[in-house]
Parts: structure tokens; C-alpha cells; sequence
């Protein structure tokens, strides 16, 4: 186009100008082909936004009826959820009314009860006032005739009031005593009927499940002697050998005019057994001079030192126990160097300790607790010999130094009943000591000891009122008093038993348990010729 223009243009026309009316007429053609476009482009969009308000609208209500139907889907689902807990609530009030009327009928029927029973007790009130004035009527009756005995007495015996109250009171004391006895025979027979076949299951069952060895084997008194010339040399010049071993090891060597014996005698057995076993080492040795003597001995007493350590933590370990002190372990340890009428008391107190838990077991106590207790009991006897007083108070503050606690100081001290039981361990141990030690082939005596035993059994039980006859059978184990008949009535006996029984436990000292059996017997003797 501007070519044109430029072709045709006058010649006389500058270029200029024919260059920009072509540009004018450009410009203006370009803007009218740029606002037919805009036009349809405007159109189109026009058409366009019309069509996406109409789908809008068409999915705005599309969206608005189905947000409708899910609020009334939702409004049911709640409202069906509603009326399932008002039934449940309804139900569960239904119960509980229920229950309710059920227990109001209870009440009800318990208030009638109570009244029935409250005019029972007003009815058996007014009968006890009743009897209660019978009673003091009675009372006074009877004080009335004892007057009027009295009197009597005083005018038929001329007596003074004096003379004839001692014999009043004489009288009332013979009745007063019969009503004991009664009143003691009942107390007794109930409760051995409660207590005596319970206390026989538990006991032998004990026994029976626990195997103990019979007599343990006591420590060397006598050290046998090669020959006479290891004798003097034993003795040594002028006794300095003798002499020296009785300053080491603190026992009595006793040589005598026994061929082949040299005997050692001290009370303490650890005492005793090291100088045992140092004149037997002596002896092996050949060797006998103070500075040897000094070295064997103390050579053995490490050795006995050792093995009583290990006796104690050997004890311990087999009845169980934890957290034992190791100077009671050690003490424990001595006593398997003592001995009690030939028992062993280490033995004895590892037996009393599973008997314990057995008794305890069976009664629903702790088994552990009554194993301690029972194994500690005779601990004061490691020191006894050391120390004043019992061994069971010995024993009681040994182990509180050490760190026992109740109830096993309580055992320990209270096992002989020096202190007041307060715990159910202290009568178990106290049992099981009986049992252990009372059992057959735990323990021997002496035969004179065994006689002045039985002897003063059979003393106690003739020094009592209307004793006729005592004697003393199954080894000491039972008394059996016959009694006169005339002056004894069946319930006085039981009294004279308590009685005996009574003084041999506070008076004599005895393993186990004694039985006393009273007997009383009426005999008619007539003569036919």
C-alpha cells in the first residue's frame, strides 16, 4: 500500500507527506481491524461466561440438593442413634426400678423382722428383771437362812462369832473349791477336744516329713597315747609340756595311771577340740617341745576357726537362708561343738528350723520367717559359757547387735518362755524345739540324773492333798497318781492334776512334754463266810 501511494502520489508531493497519510491511513484501518477482533472477541466471551454461570448455577443446586439429602440422611442416622439410647436408658431404668422394688420388699421385710425380734428382746427383758428380782429375793433369803445358821451354830455350839465365821468360810471354801474344779475340768476337756486332734495332725506330720539322724557323735574327750615313752615325753621335764599345751590352748590335760589315754577336759568344746587335735598332732608329729606345742597349736586352732566358718555357712546354706550376718554364721559354726544330753546342738537347731517351717506352713504363716526363727533359737548357747544369764537373753541381744528383727529376736529370747510370746512364730519354735528334742534317739542322760529325775517327779506328785500313791513310767514321760477316793471327787482330780502338772513345769527341767494321769477308784471289799 505504501508503494502504491508512493507510485501514484503526485510528482509535485513530497515523499513525507505521502508516508504519513499511508501511516494515518494505516493506523486507522489496523484499529478498526483490531476492534472487529476485540468485538468477537468480546462476543465469545460474553457466550462463554453465560455458559459457566449456567453450569455453576446447575452444580450449585445440584450441590445443594445433595447437601439437603446427606443432612437428612444424617438427621435420621442420629435420630435412630437417639432413640436406641433412650431405649437402653429406659431399660437400664426398668432394671433399676426393678432392684429397687426387690429391695424395698427387703427392707420391708427386715423391718418387720426387727420388730418381731424387738419384741422379743422387751419380752425376754421383762423376763430377765423378772428372774433378776427371783434372783435377789433368792439373795436375801439365803442370807437370811446363812444368819439364822449362824446363830444357830453359835447357840449349839458355843461358838463365838469369830470361831463360827472361819468355819463358815471353811465351808463356802470347800464349795468354792469343788466349783473350780468343775468349772476347770470343763474349761480343759473343751478345749483339748478342740485343740488336741488338730495339734496331733500337725505335729506328727512334722515329724514324719522330716528324717533327722539319731544321736549325734560327742567330741573327743580321750586322745590316744602310742606308748608310755610318747606318754613322758607328752608330760615332758617336771610337766613344762603339759603345762604348755594346757597355757595354749586354756583346756585341763588330765594323765593319769590309764595305759594308752590322755584325757582333755574344758567346758568350752572349741577349747577342747583344739587341744585334742593338737595332742594327736603332737603325737603324729614326734616332735614335743613348748615352741613346737605353740606352733601346732595354733596351726589347729586356725583350722578349727576355718571349719567353724564353714559349719555356719554350711547351716545356713541348707536351711536357706539370706542375708545372715557372718558373726552369726560364726557363732552358729561354734555350736556344732556343743552338745545338749549327746545332741548336737548345730543339728538340733538346723532340725528345729525345718520342723518350724513345716508347723507354720501347715497354719498359713510364713515358712521362711519360722525357718529363721527356728534355726537362731539356740544361738545364746555359742556364748553362754562366756557371758552372765540365759542363753535365750544372751542369744536375743546377740542377734539384735547383728541386725535381726522381730519376730525372730522374740523367738529367740522367748523360746523357753523367759519373755511374753508376741508373735505366733515363738510358740511354733517352742514346739518344735520340744518335738526335736523329745523325738526317740534325739538325746541321753545320765543314769543318775535319769533317777534323780524320776524320783522327784514322782516327790511333786505325792506331796499333793489326797495323793495316796505315785509312780513315775514310760521313762519319765508320764506320772500316774492314785488318789483317795473318799477325799477326792472326780472333778477335785482334774484339779489335783493341773496342780502336779503345774509344779513340774515351774520346778524340774525336762525334754518333751509329761503326762499326768490321776486316777480315782471307789472299791467295795465285803467278806462272805
Amino acid at each position: 500500500m505504501f508503494f502504491w501511494l508512493s507510485t501514484t502520489a503526485p510528482a509535485t508531493m513530497p515523499v513525507w507527506l505521502g508516508v504519513l497519510i499511508g501511516l494515518i491511513i494505516g493506523s486507522v484501518l489496523t484499529a478498526v481491524a483490531m476492534r472487529l477482533v476485540a468485538g468477537q472477541i468480546i462476543a465469545r466471551a460474553k457466550t462463554d461466561s453465560e455458559r459457566i454461570l449456567s453450569e455453576a448455577e446447575l452444580q450449585a443446586r445440584n450441590t445443594h440438593q445433595k447437601a439437603e439429602l446427606d443432612t437428612e440422611k444424617l438427621m435420621l442416622d442420629r435420630t435412630r442413634d437417639q432413640e436406641k439410647k433412650a431405649e437402653e436408658v429406659r431399660k437400664d431404668l426398668r432394671s433399676q426400678e426393678k432392684r429397687l422394688t426387690k429391695r424395698e420388699d427387703q427392707l420391708d421385710r427386715k423391718f418387720d423382722a426387727l420388730g418381731l425380734k424387738e419384741d422379743s428382746l422387751a419380752k425376754t427383758s421383762e423376763k430377765l428383771k423378772s428372774r433378776e428380782q427371783k434372783l435377789q429375793d433368792r439373795e436375801e433369803e439365803l442370807e437370811g437362812v446363812l444368819e439364822e445358821q449362824r446363830l444357830a451354830l453359835m447357840r449349839i455350839s458355843d461358838l463365838t462369832r469369830d470361831e463360827a465365821k472361819e468355819m463358815l468360810l471353811e465351808r463356802v471354801e470347800d464349795e468354792v473349791r469343788h466349783d473350780a474344779a468343775k468349772l476347770t475340768r470343763r474349761v480343759i476337756e473343751q478345749a483339748e477336744m478342740e485343740s488336741k486332734e488338730k495339734a496331733q495332725e500337725i505335729t506328727l506330720m512334722a515329724i514324719q516329713r522330716y528324717a533327722a539322724e539319731v544321736t549325734a557323735d560327742s567330741t573327743v574327750r580321750a586322745v590316744p597315747i602310742p606308748s608310755e615313752d610318747m606318754k613322758g615325753r607328752i608330760i615332758g621335764r617336771e610337766g613344762r609340756n603339759i603345762r604348755a599345751i594346757e597355757r595354749a590352748t586354756g583346756a585341763d590335760i588330765i594323765v593319769d595311771d590309764t595305759p594308752g589315754v590322755i584325757v582333755v577336759s574344758c567346758f568350752d568344746k572349741v577349747r577342747q577340740t583344739v587341744a585334742a587335735e593338737s595332742l594327736q598332732k603332737l603325737i603324729a608329729d614326734g616332735r614335743v617341745h613348748p615352741t613346737r606345742i605353740e606352733e601346732i597349736v595354733e596351726g589347729v586352732r586356725a583350722d578349727v576357726q576355718e571349719r567353724i566358718v564353714k559349719a555356719g555357712s554350711d547351716a545356713g546354706l541348707e536351711v536357706k537362708l539370706r542375708g545372715l550376718h557372718p558373726k552369726i554364721a560364726e557363732a552358729m559354726g561354734k555350736m556344732h561343738f556343743r552338745m545338749s544330753f549327746g545332741q548336737n546342738v548345730l543339728r538340733h537347731s538346723v532340725e528345729v528350723a525345718y520342723l518350724c517351717q513345716i508347723i507354720a506352713e501347715q497354719l498359713g504363716l510364713d515358712g521362711a520367717i519360722a525357718r529363721r526363727c527356728g534355726f537362731l533359737h539356740d544361738i545364746g548357747k555359742a556364748m553362754d559359757h562366756e557371758m552372765e544369764g540365759g542363753h535365750p537373753k544372751i542369744g536375743m541381744d546377740f542377734a539384735r547387735q547383728h541386725g535381726e528383727k522381730e519376730p525372730v529376736l522374740n523367738a529367740i529370747g522367748g523360746h523357753h518362755a523367759d519373755i511374753p510370746s508376741t508373735s505366733f512364730y515363738t510358740p511354733i519354735v517352742m514346739a518344735a524345739d520340744a518335738v526335736s528334742s523329745a523325738r526317740p534317739g534325739a538325746r541321753r542322760e545320765s543314769l543318775e540324773k535319769y533317777v534323780q529325775r524320776l524320783e522327784q517327779l514322782q516327790d511333786i506328785a505325792l506331796e499333793q492333798k489326797g495323793v495316796e500313791e505315785a509312780y513315775a513310767i514310760q521313762a519319765g514321760r508320764e506320772v500316774r497318781v492314785m488318789v483317795d477316793a473318799r477325799k477326792i471327787t472326780d472333778d477335785e482330780a482334774m484339779l489335783v492334776a493341773k496342780n502336779i502338772a503345774d509344779r513340774v513345769s515351774e520346778e524340774m527341767t525336762f525334754p518333751g512334754e509329761i503326762r499326768v494321769t490321776v486316777l480315782r477308784e471307789t472299791r467295795a471289799i465285803e467278806y462272805a463266810r
